[in-house]
């Protein structure tokens, strides 16, 4: 049967809705709480080449853009005669995965009817990879955790038991990390057998043709929103904590006719520590940046990130080479975004939101019992926590919300189940975004205990703390972040630290930048914000004219 475009796109669809079942069923298997409460984890269908064609909803950029890249990798270090029908291939390279070790990905060769026609990949961040664990102290990717280069998890069929043996000899959350992995390949196979059933009831034999036309369509639609920019070049320049010194993070935007160019020369160069950034995780969230302002509406696949081209000097932070320290990536790269979409808003001005939290507040605890011998058992808690998006051209930034990363915040209960920690505190911080006629997106204030018995070491991985999220077009920044004890002991926002037993560790998250003058908005958003307590008095005074 001849197929035409409709028969393409209701394919096309079906495979989103594949997708979007491997990327559930590893959700509802996963062991740790990053995965099944937070959606930190993509899912993703490939073709032979290795070109990702369907991308699942759930999942952060990180992941899927980065993923997007591995799955060649994979073909090239397995070689095409050596990829087998029940294989199962895994990495956790940062430079051939996405960006850290505690990040695996997991790719499945799919075969129909003997024919090798296509792949399933997926990514999933886990709670340990031994080393110092995950935190930036690290000064080379040797310290940080155990490396599995791109191998064959499973074997035509049979699970490598000596590589499982070796990665649960090397962490301490053994059963979580090993459950996830199997969670992973499951996954895989269950996007697998939904394709078996669609290529039947298509009566498909191959994907080639379905996947150049879905590359094809998606590659010529992003060219078109990029043909219709203005050309020029657009500069950014964005200073942020970084850990022993400030980054200085600067992109130029270069438009012409249908070609984008993102370059980030003049970026700070790499640090002694683990906050340096793969440049596959760079290219990811430049991507995904300029993406959500130019082309939000098309599907994100290798033809709609190929128009996109990224670049950075190696040896900078944002193009970090092996074997630098990699570890907290993300507080970084997820900053990246506010650098592409602040350097966009020269070009088409009252598209790109103000500056936001932007970088994950992770917290990795470290429960430790005060008698070790008490016989009470060691513990690693990872919890994910959002500050404030930035303020729109016209609409308030949203509250205590993972942009651009996606993921959910993990609930206290969850958080408090896999640990001996009670979360005291949980709620949105007043005050802390940025005054605006649209007002930036509020923090979170967390407060957190070891129960008795314990006490807690935890790795900061904090950012926005000296350099607050900036307004746009005469918005007020964002309320800065601070990590501290209960007892005014004020802390680093990154590193290894202690919370002794009896003492609260507070975490105030920063808020976004506010958009536009804040005396033109409205008076009774003003009124409703102080009642809420979203704003304080003062602000409503000075900032917002408010007669009170």
């Amino acid at each position: 049967m001849k197929l035409n475009n409709v028969d393409y796109q209701i394919m096309w669809a079906r495979l989103v809705a594949v997708v979007e079942e491997q990327a559930t069923t590893l959700i509802r298997t996963a062991f740790s709480t990053s995965v099944r409460e937070a959606g930190d984890l993509s899912a993703g269908v490939f073709d032979r080449q290795g070109r990702m064609i369907a991308q699942a909803v759930t999942g952060t950029p990180g992941h899927v853009n980065a993923m997007a890249e591995s799955v060649t990798h994979f073909i090239n270090e397995i070689g095409q005669d050596n990829i087998k029908e029940g294989d199962v291939y895994l990495t956790n390279d940062p430079w051939k995965g996405t960006g850290h070790l505690h990040d695996f990905t997991m790719v499945s060769p799919s075969f129909y009817q003997g024919k090798h026609i296509g792949f399933f990949a997926a990514t999933a961040h886990v709670v340990d990879i031994g080393g110092r664990g995950f935190g930036p102290d690290a000064n080379e990717v040797y310290e940080e955790g155990l490396l599995i280069p791109i191998m064959k998890f499973v074997v035509e069929g049979e699970v490598n038991k000596g590589l499982v043996n070796i990665i649960r000899n090397n962490v301490r959350e053994q059963d979580q990390v090993i459950g996830d992995l199997y969670s992973l390949a499951a996954c895989n196979a269950t996007g697998d057998d939904r394709l078996m059933s669609m290529m039947a009831e298509f009566s498909l034999t191959e994907l080639d043709d379905l996947s150049d036309f879905i590359i094809d369509s998606s590659r010529a639609a992003t060219l078109a929103r990029i043909a219709d920019l203005p050309d020029g070049t657009y500069h950014n320049a964005m200073s942020v904590d970084g850990y022993e010194k400030q980054v200085d993070m600067k992109v130029a935007l270069t438009i012409k006719d249908d070609t984008l160019l993102a370059d980030f020369d003049g970026t700070s160069g790499l640090s002694k520590f683990g906050v340096n950034v793969p440049m596959v995780y760079t290219r990811a969230y430049a991507c995904y940046g300029l993406k959500c302002a130019i082309a939000p509406d098309i599907p994100n696949n290798t033809g709609s990130l190929l128009p996109f081209s990224v670049t950075a000097p190696e040896g900078c932070i944002l193009n970090a080479p092996h074997p630098a320290p990699v570890s907290v990536r993300h507080v970084i790269g997820h900053l990246i975004p506010d650098v592409v979409l602040g350097a966009l808003h020269h070009c088409i001005p009252g598209v790109s939101p103000a500056e936001g939290s932007s970088a994950l507040w992770n917290v990795l605890i470290s429960a430790r019992p005060v008698d070790p011998a008490s016989g009470l058992p060691p513990a690693e808690i990872l919890m994910f926590n959002s500050g404030g998006m930035g303020a729109r051209a016209t609409l308030d930034g949203l509250s205590a919300t993972a942009f651009p990363s996606g993921v959910s915040t993990m609930s206290s209960e969850a958080t408090e189940h896999v640990g001996p920690l009670t979360v005291w505190r949980k709620e949105l911080r007043g005050g802390s975004g940025g005054s605006g006629e649209f007002r930036g997106g509020l923090g979170q204030t967390i407060e957190i205990s070891a129960t008795q018995g314990y006490e807690l070491y935890f790795n900061a991985m904090f950012d926005r703390i000296k350099f607050p999220a900036r307004g746009l077009n005469g918005g007020g920044s964002g309320g800065a972040g601070c990590a501290s004890l209960d007892d005014g002991t004020v802390l680093k926002g990154k590193g290894r630290q202690k919370v002794p037993t009896g003492v609260k560790l507070i975490l105030q998250l920063p808020g976004g930048g506010g958009y536009g003058d804040p005396k033109k908005r409205n008076r009774d958003a003003v009124k409703a914000d102080l009642a809420a307590g979203y704003i304080t008095e003062k602000q409503a005074i000075e900032d917002y004219g408010l007669a009170i």
